[in-house]
């Protein structure tokens, strides 16, 4: 009774080899009966170039002969790695050599003279066998895919996916190159993206003469606008490259396309040189799912790179406009005091000031940025406020000082509207409170007033103390640095005082080294 495939499973094919005419035939005809494809040698020359030609399940032949060596055959099928099972026949003298054949890869061995039956059971139990190391290396490339479709899902990086794809095609496939195609979403033409060599690189690549060969782009584009497989052997795949290695003596490709909807945004390519070594079906069904898998993760890459791209230049816009307003806003503050001789500078030299403390105290940079573009607005609500009554040479009246103690409140009501300057808000607003609570316009106490608030007033009274105004002249450093002191704990926070008088010469020698003016 003969053995029974599925209609999906194509039968095995056998090759046997006896320098028995009579013994060949009758094995021939009897696996043949059983439902295998058979062919027969009548030397071991034959054996090989039929091994070299086609693919072959399983060789039957003797351990040795005159002409052959089945310990030879062992050692070329297993550096060539080709997948095939060999049972050899010995007489019972040679057993032992039979055994030395099965360590070096042999299936099994069947002692002369041969019994048909027996040797069917054994080819029966080879096959099954072999079936069930197939289905094995089938669960196993289920196990790759699962895990390399993970992996791709969890990664937003294109070169990262691609990576992936190209070592699994080299893996799964043993080929000795794998590419990736890819369409430009911008210009809609496709390039070569990547492409990597095979550790399992049959052929001697750095040896072969012209390279590894140029994939043909435009042919295999123009070949997936027609038609949705290209699976090729030997000279029917030339057509594909634009160039091909010199010394070439056989060429398997495959190749599929990654696709989104019906859209091809990238083709798969692998080929291998190596003899006998035929990609199948199975492997461009494999390469499919592959595809499938890529194209959607490449999908998601590039729009999550779309989006992120996008987010950046929203960032550009608006920290363009940010600096735009701010320019503006510090624009009108300098306006003011352009106008003003005794002001004139007050509000940088009062962040120069305020960065010195800050840095005195450890703050980090964007502390730091934050402090020096509150001091630099820390006037701003003065726009509202007359020149000639800031700089009354006598004394103010009543209504005067409570015009002049609006300014706070001005620059708070000025730079609130302002989303991106809210941080900012404490310079102005809180520069005039007092750690004793006699300042205004809240009446704040110690650590009550911000941080900010309690820098900008000792810098700003540090810069109007050492400047000329209207009604007076400016005092020396010493003095303003005294005054400071006597206003701890009054106006100023004292542990802030501490650190500008020791951070303040510092500043005034660098100064001085850069051949910059200080203060007497």
């Amino acid at each position: 009774m003969s053995t029974q495939f599925t209609p999906f499973e194509d039968p095995p094919r056998i090759m046997v080899f006896d320098d028995d005419r009579e013994l060949r035939e009758s094995l021939c005809d009897l696996l043949s009966l059983e439902g295998y494809i058979v062919r027969s040698a009548d030397s071991g020359t034959l054996v090989l170039q039929e091994l070299e030609q086609k693919q072959y399940d399983l060789v039957i032949c003797p351990l040795a002969t005159a002409t052959f060596n089945g310990l030879e055959l062992l050692s070329q099928l297993s550096a060539e790695k080709k997948d095939v099972l060999v049972i050899v026949t010995t007489h019972v003298t040679a057993v032992e050599s039979a055994v030395e054949a099965m360590r070096k890869g042999a299936y099994d061995y069947i002692v002369r003279p041969i019994e048909l039956d027996a040797i069917v059971r054994v080819v029966k139990r080879g096959l099954g066998w072999h079936r069930l190391q197939k289905e094995n290396f089938h669960l196993r490339e289920a196990l790759t895919l699962y895990k390399l479709s993970e992996a791709m899902a969890q990664s937003l990086s294109i070169d990262t996916i691609l990576s992936l794809v190209l070592d699994a095609t080299l893996t799964e496939c043993q080929t000795d190159v794998a590419s990736l195609i890819l369409r430009d979403p911008s210009t809609g033409r496709f390039a070569e993206y990547s492409r990597k060599f095979g550790i399992y690189a049959h052929a001697d690549l750095h040896k072969m003469e012209g390279g590894v060969g140029e994939l043909s782009i435009e042919a295999i584009v123009e070949h997936y606008r027609q038609e949705t497989n290209l699976l090729l052997q030997g000279s029917r795949a030339f057509p594909f490259f634009a160039a091909l290695p010199k010394n070439k003596r056989w060429l398997s490709l495959c190749c599929v396309p990654l696709k989104i909807q019906d859209r091809i945004v990238g083709i798969l390519s692998t080929y291998s040189y190596a003899k006998n070594h035929k990609l199948t079906e199975g492997h461009r069904r494999l390469l499919s799912v592959l595809s499938s898998r890529a194209a959607a993760s490449i999908e998601n890459a590039r729009l999550y790179q779309d989006l992120v791209g996008r987010h950046a230049e929203l960032i550009r816009a608006n920290v363009s406009l940010e600096s735009n307003f701010r320019a503006t806003v510090i624009g009108f503050a300098h306006a003011l005091e352009e106008n003003d001789p005794y002001t004139r500078g007050h509000s940088e030299r009062v962040s120069q000031y305020a960065q010195m403390l800050g840095q005195g105290l450890g703050l980090v940079d964007k502390e730091l940025e934050q402090l020096t573009q509150a001091a630099l607005m820390h006037d701003v609500g003065k726009i509202g406020i007359r020149n000639e009554k800031l700089n009354k040479p006598g004394k103010l009246t009543l209504e005067e000082q409570a015009m002049f103690q609006t300014h706070p409140a001005k620059g708070k009501r000025i730079l609130e509207p302002i989303p991106f300057m809210g941080d900012l808000i404490p310079g102005a607003f809180c520069h005039h409170e007092n750690v004793d609570g006699s300042g205004y316009p809240q009446g704040l106490m110690g650590d009550r007033i911000p941080l900010i608030g309690r820098i900008v007033a000792i810098a700003d009274t540090y810069d109007a103390m050492t400047s000329d105004r209207s009604y007076r002249k400016a005092l020396r450093h010493e003095h303003a640095i005294a005054e400071l002191d006597r206003c701890t704990g009054i106006q100023f926070d004292g542990s802030l005082v501490v650190v500008f008088g020791r951070y303040i010469e510092e500043y005034r020698q660098a100064e001085r080294k850069a051949g910059r003016d200080v203060v007497k």
